[in-house]
């Protein structure tokens, strides 16, 4: 409750209308690596940062409103770069549900959990570049669309046959037709290109190496950055050398090599996405688990959604799928090829595949920071991948990222100190996109 209250007070000192506001007295985690500081203040100017820096040297504007922060904690808006937007209502996903009321539901959710941008990779329909545009003209108040549009799989592949994902990839038999899909992607002006390459543990076809070759090439031509859902480390090795830019989830079938880290670190590859929180919520489901009851979780998840989660039947499901036994150790996997190539010097970014069922929007993106932290790396390191690390993926460091003079004021208040503890970073006060309240 009082969380709730000092948030109250916040958002009404802060009124919609001040085109200049001024935070004082916080410790500041600016998202560059380094160490915090102490005693902080910032300005915002119409939405952008036109100071930064310590209490002595900041000078308020006149008519500025002020906050004093003390005891609390700032840190750059949280940045998804692997989400899918808008298909899915509780526990179904369906091209129907991509509504505009429920694209606003899902990005307001995202926002109230400090994910200020989130990329939509390759399930969009043209109402995700409607509302992107809409954002772009102006400040917005809520989360920050980025879009691959529609992605690519062979014809009948993987996901095609998952729930709701008939119809939404391009298909594709030929070159030809990856051309000619990149080039309609292209006409829309999305932000990047991705594609599935994954036989579903050997269920469904996979696209080729040539086609998704011809995938990168065409992406590469229209200046846009290719990314790809893989699975295996010789798919992943295949695609890194045809000159892929991204891999949207970690390696998981087997340990990576030292032949796969030098070619990312000489062709400019990132783990694009470790998406850990993906890798766990494929089994974690099978039993009941505390945090459903969790208000932090529970605020964003309907009450029928909770049931199910804990219903015998639910679990039974769960438990039930062909390679049950085999998931837990998948994400074990991917744990450990995320810290290696972290370690080796791989350029790394954050994502969490949230937005289809049972991905939970939001709360998805701090289960990840706390399982990439249970792999090895700090809270510190966790935090600028997923801030100034994802910023520099998505080629929009000049704007935001990190909290320096001249971005946009994209940041969450916190209660407790997130370096000392990731699970910290749920102790979330107020966001600010572009320097306005999140709504």
């Amino acid at each position: 409750m009082r969380t709730f209250l000092l948030a109250a007070a916040f958002l009404s000192a802060f009124s919609a209308s001040a085109e200049v506001k001024v935070l004082r007295h916080f410790t500041l985690i600016d998202g560059r690596g380094g160490a915090p500081l102490s005693n902080a203040a910032m300005v915002i100017d119409n939405g952008r940062i036109s100071y930064i820096g310590p209490v002595a040297g900041l000078k308020v504007p006149a008519g500025a409103e002020t906050m004093d922060l003390s005891g609390k904690f700032v840190m750059p808006g949280i940045i998804n770069l692997h989400s899918h937007l808008g298909n899915t209502i509780d526990l179904v996903q369906d091209p129907k549900n991509f509504t505009r009321e429920n694209l606003g539901k899902n990005l307001k959710t995202y926002a109230s959990y400090g994910v200020t941008s989130v990329v939509s990779m390759g399930t969009d329909s043209e109402l995700a570049l409607t509302v992107r545009k809409e954002q772009r003209a102006g400040r917005p108040n809520t989360t920050r669309i980025y879009s691959a549009g529609r992605g690519f799989t062979s014809q009948g592949g993987y996901p095609t046959k998952a729930m709701g994902m008939n119809g939404v990839p391009y298909e594709v038999k030929t070159p030809a037709d990856a051309k000619r899909g990149v080039e309609e992607n292209a006409a829309r002006k999305v932000d990047l290109i991705k594609m599935w390459v994954d036989d579903h543990l050997g269920k469904e076809p996979k696209i080729s190496i040539q086609l998704s070759k011809a995938i990168i090439d065409a992406s590469r031509a229209k200046g846009l950055t290719s990314s790809a859902h893989i699975f295996y480390l010789d798919d992943a090795k295949k695609l890194v050398e045809a000159g892929l830019d991204g891999l949207a989830h970690s390696v998981r079938d087997k340990p990576i090599d030292d032949e796969l880290i030098a070619s990312m670190k000489k062709n400019g590859a990132w783990l694009q996405s470790a998406t850990l929180a993906r890798e766990i919520s494929v089994f974690i489901y099978a039993k009941p688990q505390a945090f459903y009851d969790d208000p932090f979780f529970s605020r964003a998840v309907s009450p029928q959604v909770i049931s199910t989660l804990k219903s015998p039947k639910y679990q039974k499901g769960v438990q039930a799928d062909h390679d049950f036994s085999l998931l837990p150790a998948f994400l074990k996997t991917a744990q450990k090829n995320l810290k290696r190539m972290f370690d080796a010097g791989v350029k790394i970014g954050f994502g969490t595949d949230s937005g289809p069922p049972a991905r939970f929007p939001g709360y998805f993106e701090h289960w990840e920071m706390q399982l990439m932290v249970e792999a090895g790396l700090t809270p510190a390191q966790v935090i600028q991948i997923a801030t100034k690390n994802s910023s520099e993926y998505l080629k929009v460091a000049k704007d935001f990222g990190t909290l320096e003079k001249g971005k946009w004021a994209d940041l969450l208040v916190l209660g407790k100190n997130p370096l000392e503890n990731i699970k910290n970073t749920r102790t979330i006060e107020t966001v600010l996109i572009a320097g306005n309240k999140a709504n």
